[in-house]
């Protein structure tokens, strides 16, 4: 039997073509139940302060980092989404005078227009965020080498040769989006072979960084966090570490602050990676199948899952 249209954009799949059943049973879920849903492979860890929140975030990278040795090099792959944690990693490593000589920096994905990524010039670009927000304010003594920090192109090869130079992923770091994808891993549009199901999840999981069209709601979303509003000025497409690169990651950390994605959301995903409820109208739900998840909230974010009339 077909599955339903989405309710949000007809021509793509997205969570709301799930069975009803697995929508009602995430949103019943109290923050005491989310807590329960850890299991052996995912963990669920809160956070009572905003401060205690991006302190932990920051600290991830400075822990990865400081495995790394000349003969053994490690790196993290980490997001622009949230950003807050990034200077502080910048002060850390400054206050600690922590050498990053020998560590490695994978970004997560950047937008594309026509077919192209972004320079770093560009007011939306992730490469600069990132570097603006913390490459560039560490001391220059300290800082990570050029060729050790590899951002996503629209020429995958350079970006997907670095994820097998035998250098080692520690952690990749991301938030979640309305769309519940990680990077820019959105649902796909519901055409061709896909017109009457979305993509099994062993056929999603052989996907390699890639340039993708991106779900409107992910548009949506991105215009409210990083343009005023101004859908029109978020481009269409992107470039986005894939499934692939991300099970070389020996750890997969989320943050959710309560700004990127809802109360519902921040549970359904929690519910279907702890459930093993793994669908790719979902991507994160992906995410089941990974052996180390760690999903980290702040409770202020957390929220309620009911009717409220303001």
């Amino acid at each position: 039997m077909d599955r339903r249209l989405s309710m949000l954009a007809p021509e793509w799949w997205d969570f709301t073509t799930l069975d009803s059943e697995i929508l009602k049973d995430a949103a019943r879920l109290t923050a005491d139940d989310m807590l329960q849903l850890t299991r052996e492979g995912f963990k669920v860890v809160f956070y009572d302060t905003l401060e205690e929140f991006y302190l932990a975030e920051a600290l991830e990278y400075i822990h990865a980092w400081k495995q790394s040795t000349p003969g053994n090099p490690v790196g993290i792959c980490g997001p622009i989404g949230p950003t807050e944690q990034l200077p502080l990693v910048a002060r850390i490593v400054n206050e600690l005078q922590i050498s990053l000589a020998d560590v490695h920096f994978w970004g997560m994905d950047e937008w594309c227009i026509d077919g192209k990524e972004v320079t770093p010039d560009h007011p939306l670009s992730f490469e600069r965020a990132g570097r603006e927000l913390c490459f560039n304010r560490i001391e220059k003594k300290l800082r990570i080498p050029e060729a050790n920090l590899h951002f996503p192109k629209a020429d995958t090869r350079e970006y997907v040769k670095s994820w097998e130079k035998g250098i080692r992923c520690a952690i990749m770091q991301g938030g979640q989006g309305d769309i519940k994808h990680w990077a820019f891993n959105d649902p796909v549009k519901r055409v061709g072979k896909y017109r009457n199901a979305p993509p099994s999840p062993e056929k999603f999981r052989q996907l390699s960084t890639r340039v993708v069209d991106l779900h409107p709601v992910t548009c949506m979303q991105n215009a409210r966090t990083s343009a005023g509003g101004i859908v029109t000025d978020i481009p269409v497409q992107a470039v986005t570490v894939g499934p692939q690169q991300t099970w070389k990651a020996e750890k997969v950390s989320i943050w959710q602050a309560g700004t990127h994605d809802n109360p519902f959301g921040q549970r359904l995903t929690a519910f279907m990676i702890s459930k093993k409820i793994v669908d790719s109208s979902v991507p994160m739900s992906l995410l089941a199948d990974h052996p180390n998840v760690q999903f980290n909230y702040y409770k202020g974010g957390i929220g309620k899952c009911e009717a409220e009339m303001h």
